[in-house]
């Protein structure tokens, strides 16, 4: 796990990698990779390295990323990416017998969709979503809504879901579990999301002055989907 002797998380992680027919391209931007508590190297313990790709940038074209572009265009590959377009993950895997691959976007809301709509070769294959009825155990981190979720959690459920086994889901979440423990010990708090502290009046931050930002904020105390 490359973590200090004293908070290791090693035991937490699988003896051996999770045998899984679902191929993960994390495509992760470049902020996320100077971040103290990641959950990506944490994803990639529990896969074999075939299994978990990591690509790192903002711009990905064709003919910097061939290998990408083909994947995009193969029609068995999804993207982990919500909205109008998207179908839900549950629906779209009762179809797909054969292995998938599945791209998942990891960086923050603004990041992830930067990089989704300035790249069009992520707008090739199926766009699918989580169910929004999952909440987050990465306590240590501010989400935006209740029921964001880390990078490590939604593919856990995906491959749990493509898998058709629950215990994928379990045993990647178990060192995330204990990661958020560790850091609870000394002395990290527990980060409620932004949609909680505005609702509850919670939220002690200046409000920000940009229009769209602060219209951001209305939608999320107002329950209507972002």
């Amino acid at each position: 796990c490359s973590r200090p002797e004293k908070v290791c998380l090693c035991p937490f992680l699988p003896i051996h990698p999770l045998k899984v027919s679902t191929c993960l391209y994390i495509i992760q931007h470049p902020a996320e990779e100077s971040r103290v508590l990641r959950t990506v190297p944490l994803l990639a313990a529990c896969l074999p390295p075939d299994k978990c790709k990591i690509l790192v940038g903002r711009r990905f074209s064709e003919d910097r990323y061939p290998e990408l572009a083909t994947v995009c265009r193969n029609p068995n590959t999804l993207i982990l990416y919500p909205g109008a377009e998207a179908t839900n993950l549950e629906e779209v895997a009762v179809m797909y017998s054969s292995p998938s691959v599945m791209i998942i976007i990891d960086g923050t809301w603004s990041q992830a969709k930067d990089i989704f709509y300035k790249n069009p070769l992520f707008r090739l294959p199926k766009q699918v979503q989580l169910k929004p009825n999952i909440s987050s155990q990465y306590v240590i981190r501010t989400q935006p809504t209740n029921t964001c979720l880390s990078t490590l959690e939604c593919a856990a459920v995906a491959l749990s879901i493509m898998e058709k086994n629950k215990s994928i889901q379990e045993t990647i979440l178990r060192p995330l579990q204990a990661l958020c423990s560790f850091q609870l010990q000394h002395g990290a708090q527990i980060h409620h999301s932004k949609e909680h502290l505005l609702k509850n009046g919670l939220y002690d931050k200046p409000m920000p002055k940009n229009k769209r930002k602060l219209r951001r904020m209305e939608l999320l105390v107002n329950n209507v989907k972002i």
